[in-house]
């Protein structure tokens, strides 16, 4: 069953421009950072590195577009849109992997964005430029992620991401916080990686292959002959890729993290990192459990998929119970992260059936709003943390005061992170929670409900504590950057828009992707 390995030519590079692009920038800007003097701004390292995440982003689109032609018949638009295998089908272009590679890259170009406001003037981060290029091979190994065809690729994408990020989150070689922060993270990513390849490996000893288009035919009899061992392989991936999003109970490593790391590049393990292991987790069950699922006596894969929706309802409570007591910003933001690995798990696991088909345009939806909200709400904290000196809450203390824009703004991101009209979390919940419902798992429901509910506590007490409170802290002056500026209010407008008509992005996910053509070609 195993793929023979096909040499990729030339044409087939085509296909890969995108990530071949952060590569060839990555090596062009560690040269660059090489041999301009000390005395140059490193700001231009961040310039290049956001000039090249665009050009990979047109180069997605410019695929997306021509994969889903406008004006032609039904026929020549199937023809077109079908997805191209690459190295023995050991990568693939389709409109799944497009579409989250666009998130992706719009993501980290936010991220970067706000990083030319804030870690270029912090002055415990000593390698600024390292900042910069060293988020380019962090995306490829994301969207890498998104496009794996077997086990092996997937394996590559996440380390590849994995590595990255560990340099990243210690960049504040001055903060003592910060060696704290990379020491956990290097050790939970370590056990994390173990876990996910000791799955991988008992998948492939029990199909003889790790191609994924070989295991919608291998697993029924491997479940047959070796229940048991199948498992274990899943077992071991949902709690690899569990620490990977930080959704309960494998979460205990994200608060430090992301208090100790820039915060840009907390930002970027909130959303592209834990994007990055959702859309892995979404390919590799759709490839494989799936097919064991329903239709098989022993139904292995609704035994998966009903232990991905546990994990989801005890992330959703555990996350928002964590952050009663919260009073640090990042470390508050990083728990919310924790219930909305939960929110974004329940798509995913409630599968797919007749009354509901569009469980990828919930999770997309709601991935997109996350992104938003969330690049958004770090990127206030970076204002509030260069004005005040800290990022405990106390610093929001009359924002509206000092900074009325950006305290509106940040009542948006509130907003959408509570799950409250008019804003794009809003409807990104109001979605998984109709399509929960529609199987029947109202228990998931009364779960996201009340776990929403608990959570307006400590969001509510930011907008008490930017509106009503004044203190001492109240008269220090803030100064947003022109280039954080733009970040936050790109993604407040953005937040407002979908939330306000959030029917065309939907209608696009629907219309571009398709489980059968995207995830289930064999």
């Amino acid at each position: 069953m195993s793929s023979t390995f096909a040499p990729m030519t030339w044409h087939d590079t085509l296909y890969l421009a995108p990530e071949l692009i952060l590569a060839a920038m990555f090596l062009i800007l560690i040269i660059t950072d090489l041999i301009l003097p000390q005395r140059v701004n490193r700001s231009l390292i961040g310039w290049l590195t956001l000039a090249g995440l665009l050009v990979s982003l047109g180069a997605v689109i410019w695929r997306m577009i021509d994969m889903n032609p406008s004006g032609v018949s039904a026929e020549e638009a199937a023809k077109a849109g079908q997805a191209i295998s690459l190295l023995g089908a050991s990568y693939r272009v389709d409109d799944y992997g497009n579409l989250l590679k666009i998130v992706f890259l719009i993501g980290t170009s936010l991220i970067v964005l706000m990083g030319l406001g804030s870690t270029q003037k912090d002055d415990a981060v000593t390698d600024k430029a390292e900042f910069y290029y060293l988020l380019l091979p962090a995306t490829a190994g994301a969207m890498i992620m998104a496009s794996s065809g077997n086990l092996v690729t997937l394996y590559i994408g996440l380390e590849l991401l994995s590595i990255t990020t560990y340099v990243l989150v210690g960049l504040r070689k001055r903060s003592s916080l910060s060696a704290e922060a990379a020491f956990k993270y290097v050790v939970t990513g370590g056990i994390a990686s173990a876990f996910v390849l000791f799955g991988m490996s008992y998948l492939y000893g029990v199909t003889g292959s790790v191609s994924l288009a070989d295991f919608g035919t291998a697993l029924p009899q491997a479940l047959t002959d070796y229940k048991a061992l199948v498992y274990v392989g899943f077992f071991f991936l949902i709690a690899g890729f569990g620490i990977k999003i930080a959704a309960a109970p494998f979460h205990a490593w994200a608060p430090d993290v992301y208090q100790g790391a820039p915060t840009p590049v907390s930002a970027f393990l909130a959303v592209i990192a834990k994007g990055a292991a959702l859309a892995a987790v979404f390919r590799l069950l759709y490839s494989s459990a799936f097919f064991v699922s329903g239709g098989s006596k022993d139904q292995a894969g609704d035994d998966v998929m009903f232990a991905l929706l546990v994990i989801a309802a005890v992330a959703m409570l555990v996350g928002t119970l964590s952050a009663l007591r919260q009073k640090q910003a990042k470390r508050l933001l990083a728990l919310s992260g924790v219930a909305n690995a939960g929110y974004l798990l329940v798509p995913i696991a409630v599968s797919v059936t007749i009354i509901h088909s569009n469980n990828f345009a919930e999770f997309a939806f709601y991935l997109v709003a996350y992104l938003l909200m969330n690049v958004g709400a770090f990127a206030v904290v970076t204002v509030i943390a260069r004005a005040t000196g800290h990022e405990e809450l106390r610093g929001f203390s009359g924002l509206y005061y000092r900074a009325p824009w950006t305290a509106v703004a940040m009542l948006v991101f509130i907003l959408s992170l509570s799950g409250l009209p008019v804003t794009a979390g809003f409807f990104g919940k109001l979605f998984i929670l109709l399509g929960a419902a529609s199987v029947k798992a109202y228990w998931l429901v009364a779960i996201m409900a009340v776990s929403t509910v608990i959570s307006y506590y400590f969001y509510f007490g930011i907008i008490r504590q930017m509106f009503l409170r004044s203190n001492d802290e109240a008269e220090t002056e803030i100064h947003v950057p022109a280039v954080t500026g733009l970040v936050i209010w790109i993604c407040a407008a953005a937040t407002v828009a979908l939330g306000v008509m959030p029917g065309p992005l939907m209608k696009w996910i629907d219309m571009v992707f398709t489980i059968q053509g995207d995830l289930f070609v064999r």
